[in-house]
């Protein structure tokens, strides 16, 4: 072995990973093969439907936390309004995740966005508003996990600077205590 080349880094949860991508994929073959099995546009629909549903309850439930730590919700409050609630392993935790996981979370989850979008051109340009009604199913989908797992990630930044002013502004004060202690 050569101690010269650096050591390549594997994916830490090579199984999610496979589940995140799986998911995503047969949506998106699904949708591309359907007209060659199937007739029933009802059918098309309800199939990719639930696939891109599938994978964003894995996405949001599974994947978002092991592989990248994160975890987004969104609730209602008696008022009607619209709270958006963050969860994020702590800052030591955080630091471990593992980057070729997080690198393919992040990449598959715009790659998938883009990869509905192109369907809808496709669609509009067709003139086919039925798919287009499927496809716009399927974007709204992924972009409410692009959506939240930015804020999320967004939200667990701010938790990570706060920690580290807190704990720089702890560690500086106690220097000051200890070194007027000794005067």
């Amino acid at each position: 072995m050569d101690l010269s080349q650096p050591v390549e880094e594997n994916y830490a949860n090579p199984k999610t990973c496979f589940f995140h991508v799986l998911f995503k994929a047969s949506a998106l073959a699904f949708y591309m093969l359907s007209t060659l099995f199937a007739d029933s546009f009802v059918i098309i629909f309800v199939i990719t439907v639930v696939l891109a549903a599938l994978d964003f309850w894995v996405v949001k439930n599974v994947s978002g936390r092991i592989l990248v730590g994160l975890r987004w919700w969104n609730e209602i409050n008696e008022q009607g309004e619209s709270i958006w609630r963050f969860e994020c392993l702590d800052h030591e935790s955080l630091a471990r995740i593992n980057q070729k996981d997080s690198w393919l979370f992040w990449w598959t989850l715009y790659l998938n966005a883009i990869a509905w979008t192109i369907f809808g051109i496709f669609s509009l340009v067709r003139l086919e508003v039925d798919y287009l009604l499927v496809v716009g199913v399927c974007l709204s989908l992924a972009i409410a996990n692009i959506i939240g797992f930015t804020k999320c990630r967004k939200d667990a930044k701010n938790k990570i600077q706060a920690f580290a002013s807190r704990t720089i502004a702890s560690r500086f004060s106690s220097t000051l205590q200890s070194a007027f202690s000794l005067v």
